[in-house]
């Protein structure tokens, strides 16, 4: 892959501790490719550990070629110095533990692509979404640092807390449950124990989402009541 115009970030320890031949330098090829096999096997690792589908891609930054590193007489080891997910601006840690030892920070690159759900036309807050709103795309989701969905099924019914353009990646904070009762809505209250099964007309005094209870007015004998919304006309209370 090709590399990532940039700079060496740092370079630590002995560049080179004592006399050293020209033909006896670390070459930059050496080190591009010792962070690009490195970075390869870290994130084939992520991917398998977190059970992610996605394709990457490795930028490994350009080397001053004017850079002298003793030529190393033991493998170079290499670590991950941030962040602590190979995924984004990384900074691979290379070192040489030989006889001229030295340590240098390359940086790179990681995009990894995945399948996000994106809006398909522009939407107004409070608008729900529904199956034509959104679609799936391919991105990095190295940049996306407000999170993003994979799943279609899970956006579709919820409701937008802010105005989207197209094609825009629709995150969690994007979103919230959108209410399933309107105050003022005619619903059925539900009121159940083992043994009875008691249904009665109600008129909703507040909004809701399933699962939270509101005020809901019993239209038989006036009272008001708290009751937990069930789903879209209906709601529940214990006994």
């Amino acid at each position: 892959m090709r590399a990532l115009a940039g700079t060496l970030l740092a370079v630590i320890g002995a560049l080179t501790a004592g006399p050293t031949r020209a033909e006896g330098f670390t070459a930059p090829e050496i080190l591009i490719g010792s962070t690009q096999g490195f970075l390869e096997f870290k994130v084939e690792d992520y991917l398998q550990t977190s059970g992610i589908d996605a394709r990457y891609e490795i930028e490994v930054a350009r080397i001053d070629p004017r850079l002298r590193l003793a030529q190393c007489d033991r493998d170079l080891t290499q670590a991950l110095e941030s962040p602590a997910q190979p995924v984004g601006r990384v900074t691979v840690r290379v070192r040489c533990d030989g006889s001229s030892p030295w340590t240098v920070f390359v940086p790179a690159t990681v995009k990894l692509f995945r399948q996000v759900v994106v809006t398909t036309l522009p939407l107004k807050r409070d608008h729900v979404i529904e199956a034509a709103d959104i679609s799936l795309v391919e991105r990095d989701v190295g940049p996306l640092t407000q999170g993003y969905l994979t799943d279609p099924e899970r956006v579709i019914g919820l409701k937008l807390r802010r105005p989207a353009t197209n094609d825009q990646v629709l995150a969690p904070v994007f979103l919230e449950q959108a209410e399933a009762i309107r105050k003022g809505d005619q619903v059925v209250i539900r009121a159940r124990t083992s043994a009875i099964n008691v249904v009665m007309p109600g008129e909703a005094l507040s909004d809701g989402v399933p699962g939270q209870q509101i005020r809901v007015r019993n239209l038989r004998s006036q009272r008001i009541v708290k009751a937990r919304v069930v789903e879209p006309g209906a709601v529940e209370v214990s006994l």
